[in-house]
């Protein structure tokens, strides 16, 4: 299995196709090894020997206009989940749900995200490079990539989140929480304050390195069939070589993980049903013709030859209700099962 990406930048009609021509990709154990390198980066929410950061290297770089997908990537290649299998991830959900409110309850986090993830049971052979295709016709707003290497397998992302991008001294990321279907009118007090929380985060983590920075926002903007808030942050550092630092302040921001930071990754990682994986990581060219664009790893799925794994999550405070939390990761999942999924009876 050779290491390959395709990626598409937001509004873009080109997108570039990566390949690794032979061996395995490098990998990484820290952010901090980053600086100095090109390629294309694959992160896990968290590392591990098993789950390492992946550098694809750029041995071949092709740029070609992106094609109106041929056909319907979903027909006839994805089964109905079974019924148990539905209600047991509910429950398990549930289960989440009620452990990491309680943490929030007693005052041990200001607030935390809960994943979850679903597998659709494949048939058939699909094509991939149609089912990128795909994507990036559906959704033209954000960032698409496959991405494949022996190490993660292989991964589909539509994701509207940038977590760094820069030319190595001016650099731009976003505070991106907050989630309503498109047609609501009207922001919640609780995704206004999940909100809050990753700006406040984010503003922190920047005045680490450099006064000189710019904050606009917030404001709302689309990714598909839901809305989210956004604030932007533009900001210029004295010196180069500080990529690996920046990324390591921010990843995991409060959008994926929680408040305090390294507590609520700990706790997730120890209890959350479904391991998360390269979900919520990130990923995006590194270093290539001079410029970096890292995003985090959201509206994803991983395609093994058996089944597509769909994952999803949303920021939990005090005030959260548990049915709502679960139909907006439902919501989300939908940007992946558009793809994929057509009713059998159809």
């Amino acid at each position: 299995m050779k290491s390959f990406v395709f990626y598409r930048m937001p509004y873009a009609e080109t997108y570039v196709e990566i390949e690794q021509l032979d061996g395995q990709p490098e990998t990484l154990q820290s952010p901090l090894e980053l600086d100095g390198h090109s390629g294309f980066v694959v992160a896990p929410f968290s590392y591990s020997d098993t789950e390492p950061l992946i550098l694809i290297r750029p041995d071949k770089v092709t740029t070609a206009d992106v094609p109106h997908a041929e056909g319907e990537p979903g027909e006839d290649c994805c089964l109905d989940i079974d019924a148990n299998v539905k209600e047991r991830e509910r429950k398990d959900y549930a289960i989440d749900f009620s452990n990491y409110h309680s943490r929030l309850e007693c005052g041990d986090f200001q607030k935390i995200v809960l994943a979850r993830s679903t597998e659709l049971p494949r048939k058939g052979e699909v094509d991939l490079k149609n089912l990128f295709f795909k994507a990036c016709n559906e959704y033209p707003r954000v960032f698409v990539a496959l991405v494949s290497t022996p190490v993660c397998g292989t991964w589909l992302v539509a994701t509207p989140e940038i977590l760094l991008e820069g030319d190595g001294t001016q650099w731009h990321t976003m505070a991106l929480a907050g989630t309503m279907t498109l047609g609501n009118l009207r922001w919640t007090e609780k995704n206004v304050c999940e909100q809050a929380y990753v700006t406040s985060y984010i503003t922190e983590c920047i005045e680490q390195f450099t006064s000189d920075f710019t904050v606009e926002g917030p404001y709302s903007v689309r990714a598909g069939q839901l809305v989210h808030l956004r604030t932007d942050f533009r900001f210029t550092t004295s010196k180069a070589g500080l990529l690996g630092h920046l990324v390591t302040a921010l990843h995991p921001t409060p959008a994926v993980c929680g408040i305090p930071k390294r507590e609520t990754h700990d706790f997730i990682v120890a209890n959350e049903h479904y391991p998360r994986s390269y979900y919520s990581g990130f990923m995006g060219p590194l270093a290539i013709n001079g410029f970096t664009h890292l995003y985090v790893s959201l509206r994803c799925m991983k395609i093994t030859p058996q089944a597509f794994r769909l994952y999803a999550g949303g920021g939990i405070l005090t005030e959260s209700v548990e049915q709502q939390e679960w139909e907006e990761t439902e919501e989300k999942m939908k940007t992946m099962k558009k793809l994929i999924y057509v009713l059998r009876q159809r």
